[in-house]
């Protein structure tokens, strides 16, 4: 069977984009395709794979899988692109609501390649939880943003071990069963991040992660580091910005604005077995 694809773009995070809408994939083969297709020697090759599907009340609904197999509720970057994915098939205007298993998103079609992206409110908020890993103690912050983030300030981004310390964070049992994504963060001059992020999934660090970035902005914010807007830029160079309300700590109105875009299209020949 031949299928069409997207592949997509957002601060770096790379993924492949097909149109489900008619059920072309069955649900007990995404995980297996997923791997498939994400294989970078291989196949395609991505950071994850998003079935846009229909919904009964919204314009679409975004299905994510990791480049591992595993089915992930929400990715920020995979939310932005879906958007532009959206908006390229026809599928929805410049302003669209889309569903994912995290909860709704808003998104807008911006120029010059970028995407808003009005997000849920957080949850499971715990800060300063003291965590040590192969030998090193970290003072972590963690948050609910779709998935499960840590947030962890550092001095020096560039010689942190982030796939070393990123992977032992990851598995700890402080996180089990489901583990977390770890983002290291420097706070930089002019209200402005720099982050660097072990994902789960992935179970590498990427060029950037939409739900991460999201997660070090707010943690930033409620510690007191930057205020709202916050401006980060990701692994890959490319900048993004998170802005939020936070009376009391309670968050809200959170929004996520990026780059996303389209850089090929194409048909691939998927096996019957996958």
């Amino acid at each position: 069977m031949d299928i069409n694809f997207s592949k997509l773009t957002a601060a770096g995070n790379d993924f492949i984009l097909i149109d489900n809408r008619e059920n072309i994939i069955a649900q007990e083969d995404c995980q297996a395709l997923a791997k498939k297709l994400c294989d970078r020697k291989y196949s395609i090759g991505a950071d994850g794979l998003i079935l846009l599907e229909k919904s009964a009340c919204k314009d679409f609904k975004m299905k994510y899988f990791n480049s591992d197999g595993s089915y992930a509720s929400m990715c920020g970057n995979g939310g932005r692109s879906i958007a532009k994915f959206a908006y390229d098939l026809c599928v929805a205007n410049l302003k669209m609501v889309f569903e994912t298993d995290a909860g709704v998103i808003n998104a807008e079609i911006l120029p010059e390649d970028r995407v808003r992206l009005d997000l849920y409110n957080p949850r499971d908020l715990k800060k300063d939880i003291k965590v040590e890993v192969n030998g090193k103690e970290f003072d972590v912050n963690f948050i609910n943003t779709g998935v499960p983030h840590v947030v962890i300030f550092v001095d020096d981004i560039e010689k942190i071990d982030v796939f070393g310390y990123g992977r032992a964070i990851r598995r700890h049992k402080t996180f089990a069963p489901a583990g977390t994504n770890v983002n290291f963060v420097k706070v930089i001059k002019d209200n402005t991040l720099l982050v660097r992020t072990y994902e789960r999934g992935v179970e590498d660090e990427t060029l950037a992660c939409g739900t991460g970035i999201t997660a070090s902005g707010i943690i930033s914010v409620l510690k007191g580091f930057a205020a709202s807007p916050v401006k980060v830029i990701a692994r890959g160079g490319d900048k993004l910005s998170v802005s939020l309300r936070n009376p009391n700590d309670k968050i809200s109105n959170v929004v996520l604005e990026g780059p996303a875009l389209i850089t090929f299209k194409g048909t691939v020949k998927i096996q019957s077995e996958v």
